[in-house]
Protein backbone atom coordinates (compact mmCIF):
# COMPACT_ATOMS: atom_id res chain seq x y z
CA UNK A 1 0.00 0.00 0.00
CA UNK A 2 1.31 3.71 -0.57
CA UNK A 3 1.03 6.45 1.42
CA UNK A 4 0.69 10.07 0.56
CA UNK A 5 0.38 13.12 2.20
CA UNK A 6 -1.79 16.25 1.79
CA UNK A 7 -3.17 19.62 2.96
CA UNK A 8 -7.01 18.89 1.76
CA UNK A 9 -8.45 15.37 0.31
CA UNK A 10 -11.84 15.92 -1.70
CA UNK A 11 -14.17 13.17 -2.18
CA UNK A 12 -15.98 13.32 -4.95
CA UNK A 13 -15.69 15.26 -7.90
CA UNK A 14 -18.45 16.99 -9.22
CA UNK A 15 -19.35 20.78 -8.81
CA UNK A 16 -18.91 20.45 -5.28
CA UNK A 17 -15.56 18.48 -5.27
CA UNK A 18 -14.47 20.71 -8.26
CA UNK A 19 -15.20 23.44 -6.33
CA UNK A 20 -13.52 22.90 -3.32
CA UNK A 21 -10.27 21.75 -5.22
CA UNK A 22 -9.89 24.11 -7.17
CA UNK A 23 -9.97 27.10 -4.20
CA UNK A 24 -7.83 24.81 -2.55
CA UNK A 25 -5.43 24.68 -4.65
CA UNK A 26 -5.55 28.13 -5.63
CA UNK A 27 -4.60 29.43 -2.01
CA UNK A 28 -1.42 26.79 -1.99
CA UNK A 29 -2.82 23.92 -0.61
CA UNK A 30 -1.85 20.31 -1.78
CA UNK A 31 -4.82 18.74 -2.89
CA UNK A 32 -5.92 15.15 -3.63
CA UNK A 33 -9.51 14.29 -5.45
CA UNK A 34 -10.73 10.79 -5.17
CA UNK A 35 -13.64 9.44 -7.48
CA UNK A 36 -15.83 6.15 -7.59
CA UNK A 37 -15.65 6.91 -11.59
CA UNK A 38 -12.60 6.18 -13.96
CA UNK A 39 -13.07 10.03 -14.90
CA UNK A 40 -13.82 13.16 -13.57
CA UNK A 41 -17.31 15.16 -13.30
CA UNK A 42 -19.56 13.34 -10.84
CA UNK A 43 -23.07 12.65 -11.21
CA UNK A 44 -23.35 16.13 -12.36
CA UNK A 45 -21.59 15.55 -15.86
CA UNK A 46 -22.24 11.70 -16.10
CA UNK A 47 -25.66 11.43 -14.95
CA UNK A 48 -27.62 14.50 -14.23
CA UNK A 49 -27.55 17.72 -15.00
CA UNK A 50 -25.40 18.02 -18.31
CA UNK A 51 -26.76 15.17 -19.89
CA UNK A 52 -30.38 15.59 -18.65
CA UNK A 53 -30.39 19.50 -20.12
CA UNK A 54 -28.15 18.39 -23.01
CA UNK A 55 -31.47 16.33 -23.95
CA UNK A 56 -34.01 19.28 -23.32
CA UNK A 57 -32.06 21.12 -25.39
CA UNK A 58 -31.69 18.74 -28.61
CA UNK A 59 -35.51 17.62 -28.02
CA UNK A 60 -37.01 21.83 -28.11
CA UNK A 61 -34.67 21.88 -31.16
CA UNK A 62 -36.70 18.90 -32.97
CA UNK A 63 -39.84 20.89 -31.62
CA UNK A 64 -38.85 23.67 -33.20
CA UNK A 65 -38.38 21.94 -36.50
CA UNK A 66 -41.48 19.90 -36.35
CA UNK A 67 -43.84 23.26 -35.70
CA UNK A 68 -42.27 26.39 -37.39
CA UNK A 69 -43.70 26.41 -40.85
CA UNK A 70 -40.40 28.18 -42.29
CA UNK A 71 -38.76 24.22 -41.91
CA UNK A 72 -41.56 22.78 -44.08
CA UNK A 73 -39.38 24.50 -47.29
CA UNK A 74 -36.83 21.86 -46.22
CA UNK A 75 -38.78 19.16 -45.19
CA UNK A 76 -41.95 17.37 -43.25
CA UNK A 77 -41.51 17.17 -39.67
CA UNK A 78 -39.14 14.44 -38.33
CA UNK A 79 -39.81 11.54 -35.88
CA UNK A 80 -36.38 10.95 -33.56
CA UNK A 81 -36.20 8.28 -31.07
CA UNK A 82 -34.56 8.71 -27.23
CA UNK A 83 -31.64 7.24 -28.62
CA UNK A 84 -30.69 9.04 -31.17
CA UNK A 85 -31.31 12.56 -29.42
CA UNK A 86 -28.84 10.94 -26.17
CA UNK A 87 -26.12 11.09 -28.64
CA UNK A 88 -25.73 14.53 -28.30
CA UNK A 89 -25.64 14.34 -25.12
CA UNK A 90 -23.09 11.76 -24.82
CA UNK A 91 -21.06 14.14 -26.91
CA UNK A 92 -21.26 16.83 -24.46
CA UNK A 93 -20.21 14.21 -21.50
CA UNK A 94 -17.29 13.60 -23.25
CA UNK A 95 -16.12 17.50 -23.84
CA UNK A 96 -16.82 18.17 -20.18
CA UNK A 97 -14.71 15.51 -19.02
CA UNK A 98 -12.14 16.63 -20.99
CA UNK A 99 -12.40 20.21 -20.06
CA UNK A 100 -12.85 19.36 -16.11
CA UNK A 101 -9.46 17.12 -16.59
CA UNK A 102 -7.50 20.09 -17.65
CA UNK A 103 -8.51 22.09 -15.03
CA UNK A 104 -6.74 19.41 -12.63
CA UNK A 105 -4.18 18.81 -14.03
CA UNK A 106 -2.89 22.71 -14.40
CA UNK A 107 -3.95 23.39 -10.85
CA UNK A 108 -1.53 20.06 -10.25
CA UNK A 109 -4.14 18.55 -7.85
CA UNK A 110 -4.03 14.77 -8.03
CA UNK A 111 -6.58 12.79 -9.24
CA UNK A 112 -7.47 8.67 -7.55
CA UNK A 113 -9.98 6.40 -9.34
CA UNK A 114 -11.53 4.28 -6.97
CA UNK A 115 -13.86 3.59 -3.86
CA UNK A 116 -12.77 5.69 -0.74
CA UNK A 117 -13.64 4.98 3.07
CA UNK A 118 -12.26 6.21 6.38
CA UNK A 119 -9.97 4.62 8.28
CA UNK A 120 -10.04 7.41 10.86
CA UNK A 121 -10.15 10.90 10.96
CA UNK A 122 -6.63 11.53 9.20
CA UNK A 123 -6.68 9.33 6.73
CA UNK A 124 -8.91 8.03 3.71
CA UNK A 125 -8.45 3.98 1.92
CA UNK A 126 -8.96 4.07 -1.47
CA UNK A 127 -9.27 0.83 -3.38
CA UNK A 128 -8.74 1.67 -6.96
CA UNK A 129 -10.12 0.49 -10.26
CA UNK A 130 -6.68 -1.18 -11.22
CA UNK A 131 -6.88 -3.11 -7.96
CA UNK A 132 -3.97 -1.34 -6.35
CA UNK A 133 -5.06 0.00 -2.79
CA UNK A 134 -3.58 3.62 -1.95
CA UNK A 135 -3.70 5.56 1.80
CA UNK A 136 -4.19 9.13 2.07
CA UNK A 137 -3.18 11.18 4.59
CA UNK A 138 -4.94 14.69 5.23
CA UNK A 139 -4.82 17.62 7.64
CA UNK A 140 -8.78 18.17 6.20
CA UNK A 141 -11.74 16.12 4.47
CA UNK A 142 -13.99 17.54 2.36
CA UNK A 143 -16.79 15.12 1.43
CA UNK A 144 -18.89 15.67 -1.33
CA UNK A 145 -19.73 12.73 -2.68
CA UNK A 146 -23.18 13.56 -3.94
CA UNK A 147 -26.34 11.70 -4.31
CA UNK A 148 -28.38 9.23 -6.29
CA UNK A 149 -31.67 8.38 -7.04
CA UNK A 150 -33.81 7.25 -3.73
CA UNK A 151 -34.74 3.39 -3.92
CA UNK A 152 -37.45 2.43 -2.16
CA UNK A 153 -37.16 -1.56 -0.67
CA UNK A 154 -40.53 -2.45 -2.88
CA UNK A 155 -40.05 -1.20 -5.70
CA UNK A 156 -38.11 -3.77 -8.51
CA UNK A 157 -35.07 -1.70 -10.13
CA UNK A 158 -34.03 -4.44 -11.51
CA UNK A 159 -37.05 -5.51 -14.22
CA UNK A 160 -36.07 -4.07 -17.55
CA UNK A 161 -39.00 -1.69 -17.41
CA UNK A 162 -38.30 -0.01 -14.58
CA UNK A 163 -35.77 3.14 -14.37
CA UNK A 164 -34.65 5.54 -12.29
CA UNK A 165 -33.09 9.31 -13.59
CA UNK A 166 -29.60 7.57 -13.75
CA UNK A 167 -30.46 4.53 -15.37
CA UNK A 168 -33.04 6.15 -18.40
CA UNK A 169 -29.87 7.11 -19.76
CA UNK A 170 -29.27 3.47 -20.77
CA UNK A 171 -32.64 3.63 -22.64
CA UNK A 172 -32.36 1.94 -26.12
CA UNK A 173 -35.81 2.27 -27.56
CA UNK A 174 -38.73 4.84 -27.54
CA UNK A 175 -41.60 3.91 -25.24
CA UNK A 176 -45.36 4.88 -26.58
CA UNK A 177 -46.21 5.48 -22.84
CA UNK A 178 -44.43 6.17 -19.93
CA UNK A 179 -45.18 6.64 -16.52
CA UNK A 180 -43.26 9.09 -14.38
CA UNK A 181 -43.74 8.87 -10.71
CA UNK A 182 -42.84 11.79 -8.80
CA UNK A 183 -43.42 14.95 -10.28
CA UNK A 184 -40.40 17.39 -8.18
CA UNK A 185 -38.02 19.15 -10.55
CA UNK A 186 -36.21 15.95 -12.23
CA UNK A 187 -39.87 14.33 -12.89
CA UNK A 188 -41.19 17.69 -14.33
CA UNK A 189 -37.88 17.92 -16.44
CA UNK A 190 -38.34 14.36 -18.13
CA UNK A 191 -42.07 14.95 -18.83
CA UNK A 192 -41.08 17.91 -21.04
CA UNK A 193 -38.15 15.92 -22.45
CA UNK A 194 -40.50 12.50 -23.26
CA UNK A 195 -43.71 14.61 -24.54
CA UNK A 196 -41.77 16.64 -26.56
CA UNK A 197 -40.61 13.33 -28.23
CA UNK A 198 -43.97 12.35 -28.87
CA UNK A 199 -43.99 10.27 -25.80
CA UNK A 200 -47.52 10.23 -23.81
CA UNK A 201 -46.35 10.69 -20.21
CA UNK A 202 -48.63 9.75 -17.44
CA UNK A 203 -47.01 12.56 -14.31
CA UNK A 204 -47.42 11.13 -10.97
CA UNK A 205 -47.56 13.55 -8.08
CA UNK A 206 -48.23 12.77 -4.29
CA UNK A 207 -49.11 16.29 -4.20
CA UNK A 208 -51.68 19.10 -4.84
CA UNK A 209 -49.81 21.11 -7.23
CA UNK A 210 -46.81 21.36 -8.86
CA UNK A 211 -43.50 22.81 -7.64
CA UNK A 212 -45.03 24.14 -4.82
CA UNK A 213 -42.01 26.12 -3.87
CA UNK A 214 -42.45 28.56 -7.46
CA UNK A 215 -44.81 31.40 -7.02
CA UNK A 216 -48.27 30.36 -7.66
CA UNK A 217 -48.82 31.87 -11.15
CA UNK A 218 -45.41 30.33 -12.51
CA UNK A 219 -46.69 26.63 -11.48
CA UNK A 220 -49.88 27.12 -12.86
CA UNK A 221 -48.39 28.09 -15.97
CA UNK A 222 -45.76 24.96 -15.75
CA UNK A 223 -48.85 22.70 -15.40
CA UNK A 224 -50.33 23.97 -18.51
CA UNK A 225 -48.09 23.79 -20.86
CA UNK A 226 -47.09 20.25 -20.00
CA UNK A 227 -51.00 19.18 -20.34
CA UNK A 228 -50.81 21.07 -23.80
CA UNK A 229 -47.75 19.03 -24.57
CA UNK A 230 -49.99 15.87 -23.76
CA UNK A 231 -48.86 15.24 -20.44
CA UNK A 232 -51.37 13.53 -18.17
CA UNK A 233 -50.72 15.18 -14.99
CA UNK A 234 -52.41 12.92 -11.68
CA UNK A 235 -52.12 15.01 -8.63
CA UNK A 236 -52.70 13.31 -4.85
CA UNK A 237 -51.70 9.73 -5.79
CA UNK A 238 -49.30 7.12 -4.08
CA UNK A 239 -48.35 4.24 -5.67
CA UNK A 240 -49.43 1.06 -3.73
CA UNK A 241 -47.01 -1.14 -5.65
CA UNK A 242 -45.59 -1.65 -9.12
CA UNK A 243 -46.59 -4.44 -11.24
CA UNK A 244 -43.80 -5.54 -13.65
CA UNK A 245 -44.68 -7.08 -16.83
CA UNK A 246 -43.08 -8.75 -20.26
CA UNK A 247 -44.40 -6.28 -22.14
CA UNK A 248 -44.71 -3.04 -19.66
CA UNK A 249 -45.33 -2.07 -16.18
CA UNK A 250 -48.77 -1.29 -14.24
CA UNK A 251 -48.91 0.70 -11.66
CA UNK A 252 -51.28 0.37 -8.64
CA UNK A 253 -52.12 3.39 -7.00
CA UNK A 254 -53.09 3.98 -3.59
CA UNK A 255 -56.67 5.49 -4.89
CA UNK A 256 -57.54 2.29 -6.85
CA UNK A 257 -56.44 3.23 -10.42
CA UNK A 258 -54.29 1.21 -12.45
CA UNK A 259 -52.32 2.73 -15.00
CA UNK A 260 -50.42 0.69 -17.56
CA UNK A 261 -47.20 2.04 -19.73
CA UNK A 262 -44.37 0.64 -21.44
CA UNK A 263 -42.12 1.99 -19.17
CA UNK A 264 -41.73 3.68 -15.81
CA UNK A 265 -39.57 6.45 -14.39
CA UNK A 266 -39.25 6.50 -10.92
CA UNK A 267 -38.41 10.54 -9.75
CA UNK A 268 -39.09 10.76 -6.41
CA UNK A 269 -36.37 11.71 -3.83
CA UNK A 270 -32.51 11.54 -3.86
CA UNK A 271 -30.10 9.46 -1.57
CA UNK A 272 -27.16 10.79 -0.80
CA UNK A 273 -24.32 9.01 -1.28
CA UNK A 274 -22.72 8.24 1.87
CA UNK A 275 -23.25 4.21 2.50
CA UNK A 276 -19.43 3.27 1.19
CA UNK A 277 -17.46 6.49 2.90
CA UNK A 278 -16.75 4.06 6.30
CA UNK A 279 -18.55 6.90 8.57
CA UNK A 280 -18.77 4.35 11.16
CA UNK A 281 -14.87 4.24 11.86
CA UNK A 282 -15.00 8.10 12.46
CA UNK A 283 -18.13 8.22 14.68
CA UNK A 284 -19.88 10.35 11.94
CA UNK A 285 -23.73 9.99 11.78
CA UNK A 286 -25.92 10.64 8.26
CA UNK A 287 -29.95 11.22 8.34
CA UNK A 288 -32.28 8.53 7.14
CA UNK A 289 -31.51 9.90 2.89
CA UNK A 290 -27.91 9.69 3.98
CA UNK A 291 -27.13 12.92 4.50
CA UNK A 292 -24.26 14.77 6.35
CA UNK A 293 -25.42 17.22 9.05
CA UNK A 294 -23.24 20.64 8.51
CA UNK A 295 -22.66 23.96 10.49
CA UNK A 296 -22.50 27.45 8.73
CA UNK A 297 -19.37 27.03 8.07
CA UNK A 298 -19.84 23.67 5.84
CA UNK A 299 -18.00 21.61 9.26
CA UNK A 300 -19.46 18.20 10.28
CA UNK A 301 -19.21 17.30 13.59
CA UNK A 302 -15.75 16.20 13.19
CA UNK A 303 -13.70 19.82 13.24
CA UNK A 304 -11.74 18.37 10.17
CA UNK A 305 -14.01 17.17 7.96
CA UNK A 306 -16.41 18.95 5.65
CA UNK A 307 -19.25 18.60 3.39
CA UNK A 308 -20.75 20.05 0.66
CA UNK A 309 -23.00 19.74 -2.50
CA UNK A 310 -25.99 17.18 -2.77
CA UNK A 311 -24.84 14.80 0.29
CA UNK A 312 -25.85 17.25 2.70
CA UNK A 313 -29.46 18.03 1.55
CA UNK A 314 -30.92 21.64 0.68
CA UNK A 315 -31.16 23.01 -1.91
CA UNK A 316 -29.46 20.00 -4.55
CA UNK A 317 -28.07 21.89 -7.29
CA UNK A 318 -24.91 21.76 -9.24
CA UNK A 319 -24.94 25.69 -9.16
CA UNK A 320 -24.81 25.79 -5.10
CA UNK A 321 -23.12 22.77 -4.65
CA UNK A 322 -19.92 24.50 -6.54
CA UNK A 323 -20.29 27.34 -4.25
CA UNK A 324 -20.52 25.46 -1.41
CA UNK A 325 -17.50 22.96 -2.19
CA UNK A 326 -15.76 26.36 -2.90
CA UNK A 327 -16.45 27.94 0.73
CA UNK A 328 -15.52 24.59 2.84
CA UNK A 329 -12.51 24.77 0.91
CA UNK A 330 -11.91 28.94 2.06
CA UNK A 331 -13.04 28.06 4.99
CA UNK A 332 -10.04 25.54 5.68
CA UNK A 333 -7.83 28.23 4.20
CA UNK A 334 -8.75 30.93 6.41
CA UNK A 335 -9.51 33.29 3.62
CA UNK A 336 -12.26 35.82 2.27
CA UNK A 337 -13.71 33.54 -0.07
CA UNK A 338 -16.24 32.03 2.78
CA UNK A 339 -19.69 32.41 3.08
CA UNK A 340 -22.80 30.61 3.40
CA UNK A 341 -24.58 29.79 0.11
CA UNK A 342 -28.04 30.80 0.25
CA UNK A 343 -28.60 33.42 -2.15
CA UNK A 344 -29.61 30.32 -4.51
CA UNK A 345 -31.84 30.83 -8.05
CA UNK A 346 -34.15 28.39 -9.12
CA UNK A 347 -33.67 27.15 -12.57
CA UNK A 348 -36.19 24.22 -13.66
CA UNK A 349 -34.83 23.27 -17.35
CA UNK A 350 -38.50 22.21 -18.54
CA UNK A 351 -39.64 23.44 -21.66
CA UNK A 352 -40.33 26.35 -21.40
CA UNK A 353 -37.90 26.26 -18.85
CA UNK A 354 -38.02 28.19 -15.30
CA UNK A 355 -36.23 30.38 -12.66
CA UNK A 356 -36.74 32.79 -9.78
CA UNK A 357 -34.98 34.04 -7.17
CA UNK A 358 -36.25 35.97 -4.00
CA UNK A 359 -39.94 35.93 -2.42
CA UNK A 360 -42.65 34.07 -3.99
CA UNK A 361 -46.63 36.11 -3.60
CA UNK A 362 -47.82 33.98 -1.13
CA UNK A 363 -44.62 34.38 1.23
CA UNK A 364 -44.99 38.28 0.88
CA UNK A 365 -48.79 37.79 1.60
CA UNK A 366 -48.06 35.66 4.88
CA UNK A 367 -45.62 38.32 6.09
CA UNK A 368 -48.14 41.08 5.80
CA UNK A 369 -45.47 43.11 3.23
CA UNK A 370 -47.03 45.33 0.94
CA UNK A 371 -46.06 44.44 -2.91
CA UNK A 372 -47.19 45.24 -6.37
CA UNK A 373 -46.43 43.01 -9.40
CA UNK A 374 -45.01 43.91 -12.56
CA UNK A 375 -44.98 42.35 -15.51
CA UNK A 376 -43.73 41.10 -19.36
CA UNK A 377 -45.70 38.92 -21.57
CA UNK A 378 -42.73 37.46 -23.93
CA UNK A 379 -45.39 37.46 -26.51
CA UNK A 380 -45.27 41.47 -27.12
CA UNK A 381 -41.25 40.99 -26.47
CA UNK A 382 -39.45 41.57 -30.38
CA UNK A 383 -36.92 39.42 -29.10
CA UNK A 384 -39.03 36.25 -28.50
CA UNK A 385 -41.15 37.36 -31.54
CA UNK A 386 -38.38 37.05 -33.70
CA UNK A 387 -37.03 33.79 -32.19
CA UNK A 388 -40.54 32.33 -32.10
CA UNK A 389 -40.68 31.89 -28.48
CA UNK A 390 -43.98 33.57 -27.31
CA UNK A 391 -44.95 31.40 -24.40
CA UNK A 392 -43.99 32.99 -21.11
CA UNK A 393 -43.53 36.02 -18.67
CA UNK A 394 -41.08 38.03 -16.16
CA UNK A 395 -42.76 38.86 -12.93
CA UNK A 396 -41.01 41.29 -10.63
CA UNK A 397 -42.79 41.84 -7.31
CA UNK A 398 -41.44 44.90 -5.59
CA UNK A 399 -42.51 46.71 -2.46
CA UNK A 400 -45.13 49.35 -2.73
CA UNK A 401 -43.40 52.20 -0.82
CA UNK A 402 -40.08 51.91 -1.41
CA UNK A 403 -40.16 50.23 -4.72
CA UNK A 404 -37.34 47.41 -3.27
CA UNK A 405 -37.41 44.47 -5.56
CA UNK A 406 -38.40 41.63 -3.29
CA UNK A 407 -38.56 38.66 -6.06
CA UNK A 408 -38.18 38.00 -9.83
CA UNK A 409 -39.82 34.84 -11.51
CA UNK A 410 -39.52 34.03 -15.39
CA UNK A 411 -41.02 31.85 -17.12
CA UNK A 412 -40.22 30.67 -20.62
CA UNK A 413 -37.56 31.14 -22.71
CA UNK A 414 -34.21 31.74 -21.62
CA UNK A 415 -35.53 32.07 -17.78
CA UNK A 416 -32.33 30.41 -16.34
CA UNK A 417 -30.55 33.68 -18.03
CA UNK A 418 -33.03 36.85 -17.73
CA UNK A 419 -33.30 35.95 -14.14
CA UNK A 420 -29.85 36.99 -13.37
CA UNK A 421 -29.82 40.53 -14.03
CA UNK A 422 -32.77 40.72 -11.57
CA UNK A 423 -30.52 38.26 -9.10
CA UNK A 424 -27.88 41.27 -9.36
CA UNK A 425 -29.96 44.37 -8.77
CA UNK A 426 -31.50 42.41 -5.35
CA UNK A 427 -27.66 42.40 -3.91
CA UNK A 428 -27.51 45.72 -4.45
CA UNK A 429 -28.00 48.90 -1.99
CA UNK A 430 -30.14 51.74 -1.52
CA UNK A 431 -32.19 53.14 -4.68
CA UNK A 432 -29.57 50.92 -6.68
CA UNK A 433 -32.05 47.83 -5.58
CA UNK A 434 -35.37 49.24 -6.51
CA UNK A 435 -37.67 49.57 -9.77
CA UNK A 436 -36.27 52.98 -10.69
CA UNK A 437 -32.99 51.22 -11.90
CA UNK A 438 -35.02 49.28 -14.80
CA UNK A 439 -36.58 51.98 -15.53
CA UNK A 440 -33.61 54.42 -15.92
CA UNK A 441 -31.39 52.11 -17.32
CA UNK A 442 -31.17 51.23 -21.60
CA UNK A 443 -31.51 48.25 -22.76
CA UNK A 444 -29.99 46.63 -25.26
CA UNK A 445 -33.21 45.95 -28.48
CA UNK A 446 -34.37 43.83 -29.01
CA UNK A 447 -33.08 42.00 -26.24
CA UNK A 448 -35.12 39.49 -23.41
CA UNK A 449 -34.06 41.55 -20.72
CA UNK A 450 -35.84 44.27 -22.08
CA UNK A 451 -38.72 42.65 -20.52
CA UNK A 452 -37.38 44.11 -17.15
CA UNK A 453 -38.01 47.98 -18.35
CA UNK A 454 -41.38 46.41 -19.69
CA UNK A 455 -42.47 44.76 -16.40
CA UNK A 456 -41.25 47.88 -14.33
CA UNK A 457 -43.03 50.58 -16.23
CA UNK A 458 -46.36 47.73 -15.44
CA UNK A 459 -45.52 47.67 -11.88
CA UNK A 460 -45.10 51.33 -11.70
CA UNK A 461 -48.94 51.67 -13.49
CA UNK A 462 -50.41 49.80 -10.83
CA UNK A 463 -49.68 52.43 -8.42
CA UNK A 464 -51.84 55.30 -6.99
Amino acid sequence: MSVYNYDVVVLGSGPAGEGAAMNAAKNGLKVAVVDNRAKVGGNCTHLGTIPSKALRHSVRQIMQYNTNPLFRLIGEPRWFSFPDVLKSAEKVISKQVSSRTGYYAHNRIDTFFGTASFANEQSVQVVCHNGLVEKLMARQFIIATGSRPYHPLDVDFSHPRVYDSDTILRLTHTPRRLIIYGAGVIGCEYASIFSGLGVLVDLINSRDQLLSFLDDEIADALGYHLRNQNVLIRHNEEYERIEGQDDGVVLHLKSGKKIKADALLWCNGRTGNTEQLGLANIGLKVNSRGQIEVDENYRTGIANIYAAGDVIGWPSLASAAYDQGRCAAGNIAEQDSWRFVDDVPTGIYTIPEISSVGRNEAELTSANIPYEVGKAFFKGMARAQIASEPVGMLKILFHRETLEILGVHCFGYQASEIVHIGQAIMNQKGEANTLKYFVNTTFNYPTMAEAYRVAAFDGLNRLF
